[in-house]
């Protein structure tokens, strides 16, 4: 049988890896709860750029990568691509469809940080559902805005922001409860897709608050693109 490198450190990776074997090996970086339950095996850990995980799939006999990773982790994506191309591999990728504004939406759309802050400029109260990023400037906070940030890591709050640790998946109650109680006026948000984090943007709507989003960045062709889970699965099992 193929050995399997998946790259992860999503919720979808996660499903994949519990239909591996124990020859397949499950990638993380590192960031967040490491799975202790998995029937692969699991490495944590970067690999040094496109030649490092060139040499890790020709050293351990990698048959097939498979990328799971989030879609904006453009780099390891890209180096997913040119690592199993080099090494004469098939790289599959897990391509999560993006979410689209709907009737009542205010979607504004940025492309990095210096267009999100200047989106944010009116607004007093947001709140960031973007990962780690905005703890990186924490000491850039506008006078007039508090700031709201919610991921994964445990931080310290300040005088001007709170921080939210916190895990998906977020329900609709949960979303709706932390809105009224905060009193957010504007939200931030990568375009992830799925439905894991996909609660506050109905209630965006249901408020009437308007969305800052980040636009995702552009990701290689890989050899085989899936756009859910159980199709790659599907497909995963036919080829094996």
């Amino acid at each position: 049988m193929t050995r399997i490198l998946l790259l992860g450190g999503t919720g979808d990776a996660l499903r994949i890896a519990r239909h591996l074997t124990p020859r397949d090996v499950y990638s993380l970086a590192g960031l967040g709860k490491v799975p202790d339950d998995l029937p692969c095996a699991v490495r944590v850990g970067g690999f040094g750029g496109s030649e490092g995980l060139q040499r890790y799939i020709e050293e351990k006999a990698i048959g097939l990568v498979i990328d799971a990773t989030h879609p904006y982790a453009a780099r390891i994506s890209a180096n997913a691509v040119q690592a199993a191309r080099s090494a004469g591999v098939a790289c599959w990728a897990l391509r999560r469809p993006a979410w689209q504004p709907q009737a009542g939406d205010d979607w504004r759309m940025v492309d990095d940080w210096n267009e999100l802050t200047a989106a944010l400029a009116p607004f007093r109260r947001p709140l960031f559902t973007l990962g780690r990023e905005p703890l990186t400037h924490l000491d850039e906070i506008p006078a007039h805005q508090f700031w709201f940030v919610r991921c994964l890591d445990a931080h310290a709050d300040t005088a001007r922001a709170r921080i939210l640790a916190a895990r998906g998946p977020f329900t609709l109650e949960g979303e709706r409860a932390l809105f009224a109680l905060q009193a957010f006026d504007v939200l931030v948000s990568k375009n992830s897709g799925g439905g894991a984090t996909e609660a506050k943007l109905q209630v965006a709507r249901e408020r009437g608050l308007p969305v800052v989003m980040l636009r995702r960045p552009p990701l290689p062709a890989a050899d085989r693109e899936f756009a859910s889970t159980a199709d790659l699965l599907a497909t995963l099992r036919l080829s094996n």
